[in-house]
């Protein structure tokens, strides 16, 4: 994702001579965010974005108030997030791998994964969460099979997952056969992508 698709994804927002002015203003007043920020839903509307999917016009202009600062992204961000609302949080999170903020929004990411907002879990999985260290990551992927998160969402899934989050996945699957309960079609494919899907409960739940 780029600053420059999400402006591409806005051209027909419903008020985006307001996007153009509120862009230019946080350049140079960057105090300025927290109120445009707040006022990005009802200026640019609240619907999905056809391109980049998964997106809507209020996140993609949230992120590009964002991209538009000219310094303390991190701070900013941080506070957007603190203050927000749930829309405004997941817009933060999602413009996370846009800022040139290295892993010092991380502490985002463990408050959004302690949530059980499954909008902004799976927000918070995205491509900054390669900044997660490897066991906040595990935990945050076993919550979205709790929590009924898609594990599509979870960026660079295969390419993180490893064997002791296999145990963990396979642990989880042998309590929810014993009392009854299936694993979700997306833990099961997983678990047999990771070579234990030929334990004996996960078979029986695939």
């Amino acid at each position: 994702m780029t600053p420059d698709r999400l402006r591409a994804a806005l051209h027909d927002v419903s008020d985006p001579q307001w996007l153009d002015a509120a862009l230019r203003r946080v350049a140079t007043e960057p105090a300025a965010i927290a109120r445009l920020f707040a006022a990005a839903a009802r200026r640019c509307g609240r619907g999905p974005l056809p391109d980049p999917p998964g997106w809507t016009a209020d996140e993609a202009a949230r992120a590009l108030l964002l991209t538009a600062l000219p310094g303390d992204h991190a701070v900013l961000a941080d506070s957007l997030y603190r203050h927000g609302d749930a829309a405004e949080k997941r817009a933060v999170l999602r413009a996370l791998p846009l800022l040139p903020i290295g892993a010092e929004c991380v502490p985002l990411l463990h408050d959004a994964i302690r949530t059980n907002d499954t909008r902004l879990i799976a927000a918070a999985l995205g491509p900054y969460a390669r900044h997660l260290e490897q066991a906040a990551w595990r935990q945050a992927v076993l919550k979205c099979v709790f929590t009924g998160v898609p594990l599509a969402v979870v960026d660079d899934l295969d390419g993180r997952a490893d064997g002791e989050l296999a145990a963990m996945l396979a642990a989880l699957a042998a309590e929810r056969y014993a009392a009854g309960r299936s694993m979700p079609a997306d833990a099961t494919d997983l678990l047999a992508r990771l070579g234990a899907g030929s334990h004996p409960t996960t078979a029986l739940e695939a």
